[in-house]
């Protein structure tokens, strides 16, 4: 099998995180990783967020793993060549529909949570945000001037049967593989696009997908219920604007972003492989940058998401799993999720404590 990875270390404290995904991978074996730039550190080299060439390296890969793109170094850039722009390409271009948003809570990290300990303890639940659709990318679109002094902004929120049909069916999917319950949320009391999202939801459950359940959540319902008892969802499927809040809501129910990863899926092509993209949650956290700050797990989870999604290799998956898990419980941590009577550690020395306990795990 092909295990072609391309490495975008991007930004900030991308690429440190990223050393440390590459120690992990290479503890694996059989990788070929190629590595390019995105992001910020594109535009410096090549005056581009993604150079045409990073693009089709992309394409070709079987998985493609990022750090973290932007920084207030490029905060005044023309709009069209920040670097979030980069990661907005690889998206497109990829054709990314289905993002992969885990919201689990360790064990050793339940007190973290800003939420009571009881309702977070063992939580484990996806957001499957639909990614190339709805208003982030509906036409029309833009700012214009009305005269008298007004102007007028313009979103559209658009989407079609198939749009739906295709992201929901992820969703079922991943159901199969976990607690069997999806829930659906949209905004069907208010917003035809919700309706219809409902509608067709509804209708690909009761034609194919009988064996799981599925619910209806209006989207402020949603938020609501995922700070007053998260523990009620096993997998959530919801569009592009909805998902990106309701996947930061649950992000902080986990008690740190350094410890969330992400996958963005294409679609499966005739040998059932799909073109991905794999990526910490958090940003690039410029004011720690090259500090021997940064929490690394998201990054190495993420890549452990590539493992189990991309190469169908579960049992690496679940070793690396259990290794971070095992870090956790002996008390190692970084600054972001550092606490009193804990082992405090930096980057690399937290991708150390990763090696070892893999090599314990693996009676290596």
């Amino acid at each position: 099998m092909s295990r072609t990875v391309l490495s975008l270390p991007g930004d900030g404290i991308g690429p440190e995180v990223m050393a440390q995904v590459r120690r992990v991978l290479d503890r694996i074996g059989g990788f070929q990783i190629e590595e390019g730039l995105v992001g910020g550190a594109s535009y410096d080299a090549h005056g581009t967020p993604l150079t045409d060439d990073t693009m089709a390296a992309a394409l070709k890969a079987d998985a493609v793993l990022l750090g973290a793109v932007g920084g207030p170094k490029w905060d005044t850039l023309p709009f069209e060549v920040k670097p979030e722009r980069g990661l907005l390409r690889l998206r497109k271009d990829m054709e990314l529909f289905a993002n992969l948003r885990p919201a689990l809570v360790f064990d050793a990290l339940a007190q973290a949570s800003t939420l009571k300990t009881d309702l977070v303890r063992g939580l484990d639940l996806m957001i499957v945000r639909e990614l190339t659709g709805g208003v982030y990318f509906g036409e029309p679109r833009g700012i214009e001037d009305i005269g008298g002094g007004e102007r007028r902004g313009v979103n559209t929120q658009v989407y079609t049967t198939s749009e739906i049909v295709r992201v929901a069916r992820v969703a079922f999917d991943l159901a199969r593989k976990r607690d069997s319950r999806v829930c659906s949320v949209e905004k069907a009391n208010v917003m035809e696009s919700g309706l219809l999202w409902r509608e067709e939801v509804q209708k690909l459950r009761d034609a194919e997908y009988t064996d799981v359940a599925l619910s209806h959540m209006y989207a402020d319902n949603c938020a609501m219920q995922l700070v007053r008892a998260p523990k009620q969802f096993d997998v959530i499927v919801t569009d592009n604007l909805f998902g990106d809040l309701l996947s930061d809501c649950a992000a902080m129910l986990t008690g740190s972003l350094g410890m969330l990863p992400s996958a963005s899926l294409g679609a499966a092509d005739a040998n059932g492989r799909r073109k991905a993209l794999y990526e910490p949650v958090h940003g690039s956290a410029p004011d720690i940058a090259g500090q021997d700050k940064a929490n690394p797990m998201a990054c190495i989870l993420s890549a452990s998401m590539m493992l189990r999604y991309s190469f169908d290799m579960a049992a690496e998956a679940d070793l690396v799993d259990r290794a971070c898990q095992d870090v956790l419980n002996a008390g190692i941590r970084t600054g972001d999720i550092v606490e009193p009577g804990m082992t405090p550690v930096g980057t690399a020395a937290m991708g150390d404590a990763v090696l070892a306990a893999m090599d314990r795990l693996s009676g290596g």
